[in-house]
């Protein structure tokens, strides 16, 4: 079952971000440039201010074994932010059934339009070929400055839906 988050999940949010980001950057990042991001992304107050001033919204697995998020970005283009499933959840479906569950809600929210989904992975990041499986293409790629000298190396990778695929 997957259900919508709201601010008192954000306990379980930095849980299952404590074990996910690290896992999959361990190899790709810095420990510095780890923990600043940590911290940037997966503070209280970050995660507060995504959901109640950006309006990114969060599902959650009631199982605890994964999360995801999107928020509205311009037009019609959605970006998907984050799925986070636990390493031993890793090729279990539930994945895709997070990234179901986001097309779902965008497809609710554009009102039967059309719409695109965006997000960046890091280029290093196996996670590539998950998003290439779910259809999603390399639109594009760039090295975004974030603060504190840092750089997310990226494609925005990208998926375009008409109203009889949603």
């Amino acid at each position: 079952m997957i259900r919508e988050a709201s601010v008192t999940d954000i306990p379980f949010i930095r849980k299952m971000a404590a074990v996910v980001f690290p896992e999959t950057y361990r190899t790709i990042l810095s420990l510095d440039q780890l923990e600043w991001m940590m911290d940037w992304m997966y503070s209280e107050s970050s995660l507060m201010d995504q959901m109640l001033v950006r309006g990114d919204r969060f599902f959650v697995e009631e199982d605890g074994h994964g999360y995801v998020s999107f928020r509205h970005d311009r037009d019609n283009v959605y970006h998907l932010e984050k799925i986070y499933v636990l390493p031993e959840y890793h090729k279990t479906g539930l994945g895709r059934r997070l990234f179901d569950t986001v097309v779902s809600e965008i497809g609710k929210l554009a009102g039967g339009g059309p719409f695109t989904i965006e997000l960046n992975v890091n280029r290093s990041n196996p996670s590539v070929g998950f998003y290439e499986h779910l259809g999603m293409r390399k639109d594009r790629s760039g090295d975004f400055p974030i603060g504190n000298g840092y750089f997310m190396n990226d494609y925005i990778m990208a998926k375009d839906f008409n109203t009889g695929e949603v």
